[in-house]
């Protein structure tokens, strides 16, 4: 896949370029979006007063534009309301690596960095449909079978938007990489794969008699990789990516 800067791809600077092994650096929007669109869980890193914090939340992509969403009461959001400069990232781990030296162990991983300029959701119109895709993203028509939101809870939840400005993807899947006159030593080495499975649903006791698990809830079966419920459900509810 190539890695020069086209129109279908994030503008790189000091920034977001990656610098060290440049081979591992992606910036085309198919790579950074796959990545994205495969997790429901980031880390969104910010600034307050000079210290540093790291928040944990779920997100969502619609085009090149991230929402992520909290309590109105949040201190992540609080300060995230009036243009302020934030790093999103995400990351999944993909292998262990074990070498024939401590300095070659490794993991294999994919990883986005994503920059951009927050700013909090206050247009009713934008807000209304942010309220709909923090389900239905992820469970497709879900919110549709829902009992509806009350005012009250609404106005509970905020969300915060940012267009990416700039982003990169870093990936290692290269397994066992030995400096070439260590594969003659007898020490073992392997890659350790790691996947994030589905177990078998355990639907809530107190659900009333007759009430079935829905259709739409079949990409999150027992077995699944999440990654992949994840990314399908995606473009259920956004086909054109």
């Amino acid at each position: 896949m190539s890695q020069t800067e086209t129109s279908n791809s994030y503008p790189t600077s000091a920034r977001n370029q990656v610098k060290r092994r440049h081979d591992r650096g992606f910036y085309d929007h198919d790579t950074v979006h796959r990545i994205l669109d495969s997790s429901m869980l980031c880390h969104v890193s910010y600034v307050i007063d000079g210290q540093p914090y790291c928040t944990p939340t779920f997100f969502w992509r619609e085009g090149t534009k991230l929402y992520w969403h909290g309590s109105s009461a949040s201190r992540m959001l609080r300060n995230q309301t009036k243009g302020e400069r934030v790093c999103l990232t995400v990351a999944h781990l993909d292998s262990l690596v074990l070498a024939r030296c401590g300095f070659n162990h490794s993991a294999d991983y994919r990883a986005v960095m994503a920059f951009g300029t927050a700013y909090l959701v206050t247009d009713p119109d934008e807000k209304e449909r942010a309220v709909i895709a923090m389900v239905d993203r992820f469970f497709p028509d879900r919110t549709a079978s829902l009992r509806a939101s009350t005012t009250q809870e609404i106005k509970a939840t905020s969300f915060i938007a940012m267009e990416i400005e700039e982003a990169s993807a870093k990936i290692r899947a290269k397994g066992v990489a030995d400096d070439d006159e260590d594969y003659a030593l007898p020490i073992y080495a392997e890659r350790i794969p790691v996947r994030t499975v589905l177990g078998a649903p355990e639907p809530c006791p107190r659900l009333l008699d007759g009430v079935s698990r829905p259709a739409t809830l079949d990409g999150y079966s027992e077995g699944r990789l999440l990654e992949d419920a994840l990314r399908d459900a995606y473009f259920v509810e956004y086909p054109n990516g």
